[in-house]
């Protein structure tokens, strides 16, 4: 939860960083929001108001939070819009968004991950 507020308080920032776990804890909350608001206007015959409205309020951070990442691994924010070419454009997306993020700092910003300890494999 801490994840998603934090996306949250940067509602319309575009530039700096977000590391994998940053973007993938919003997603994650995103989607079980969102099947729950589904699941709700279902429920109440309102099918697309709740999830719509929602939608709405979360499309500036989201769009905030994929810029971040990519920017996370040295590519342009402009990046975003190879997921508008079918299907391999998704997948390039897709892929962006798992990969490791550049290690130190880049033309973005100091990375996310500066001021913690290695993983112990």
């Amino acid at each position: 939860m801490e994840w998603y507020l934090g996306v949250l308080k940067k509602y319309a920032v575009f530039d700096g960083r977000a590391r994998r776990k940053e973007y993938w804890m919003f997603f994650l909350f995103n989607m079980v929001a969102a099947i729950i608001l589904a699941i709700v206007d279902g429920i109440l015959w309102t099918v697309p108001v709740l999830y719509g409205l929602y939608f709405l309020a979360i499309l500036c951070p989201a769009i905030g939070v994929t810029i971040r990442r990519l920017h996370d691994t040295g590519k342009s924010g402009w990046w975003v819009f190879i997921g508008l070419v079918p299907i391999i454009g998704g997948l390039w997306l897709l892929y962006l968004m798992v990969i490791d993020g550049n290690p130190g700092d880049n033309q973005y910003g100091p990375s996310p991950k500066a001021g913690e300890a290695p993983a112990v494999a």
